[in-house]
């Protein structure tokens, strides 16, 4: 059933991504009458970018209580990404993206770990992101943490992102930067992938970082890389 999922997920962003854009804002309001009003944007990049070695930290909590920071994934590559589950358009089309990546890695996919980081942490608890990311791939780790943690992660990554509001009403949506992130396994950036880039191009780069990489270390008792065990259940700071 996950299988389909995807597969139709996958296809479903294909045919997005090949369609002209007045064709892809067609579809798009199409598929939003219930609320026509609620739309996101993709925010342009300002220019500002994170510079290659750094170590954009982050310390959140995943779908399953753990508190995550970026060197807990020794030997492992991050591929990162931000959104928010109630995203229409923009975070659907890169998470689908990033399964069919980890598909096409195959084998070499066991040193990649993709992540998800919510700038909606109003909305988006653990329980949520969890049955979020989970519809995509189930080696997707989602993660939030309170208001000022996520604002801060989003500074380290030169992520840009708002709340706007409808007007005369709660709701509200997300406007927010675009891409995938990829940290070394060391923690630090090597690069970032655009909005849309043809997820095959993104796959060959991996496949090149990956082949370059040392080797991962040897563990006790036979433990592949993904049997890590996660760190235990604590509080985040606020």
């Amino acid at each position: 059933m996950l299988t389909l999922r995807r597969s139709l997920l996958l296809l479903g962003s294909a045919l997005t991504l090949a369609m002209p854009p007045l064709v892809q804002a067609q579809a798009t309001n199409a598929n939003t009458t219930a609320k026509p009003q609620v739309h996101n944007r993709h925010l342009a990049d300002n220019g500002d970018t994170i510079e290659v070695g750094v170590q954009p930290r982050y310390l959140l909590q995943n779908q399953y209580g753990a508190v995550i920071t970026n060197q807990d994934f020794p030997d492992q590559f991050q591929l990162i990404t931000f959104g928010y589950t109630s995203c229409p358009d923009v975070c659907p089309t890169t998470l689908a993206e990033m399964a069919a990546i980890l598909e096409q890695l195959g084998d070499a996919g066991k040193r990649l770990q993709p992540l998800f980081i919510t700038v909606d942490p109003e909305r988006d608890t653990p329980k949520v992101l969890g049955n979020y990311v989970a519809f995509f791939h189930p080696r997707i780790q989602g993660l939030t943490g309170s208001q000022p943690l996520v604002q801060r992660v989003a500074e380290n990554f030169k992520v840009r992102f708002e709340k706007v509001r409808e007007p005369g009403s709660e709701q509200y949506w997300m406007d927010h930067s675009a891409g995938m992130y990829l940290l070394g396994p060391d923690g630090a950036f090597i690069a970032k992938f655009a909005y849309a880039m043809p997820a095959a191009e993104i796959t060959e780069r991996l496949r090149q970082f990956i082949a370059e990489a040392p080797p991962p270390r040897q563990r006790k008792g036979g433990e592949g890389l993904e049997g890590v065990p996660l760190p235990a259940p604590a509080q985040l700071p606020q």
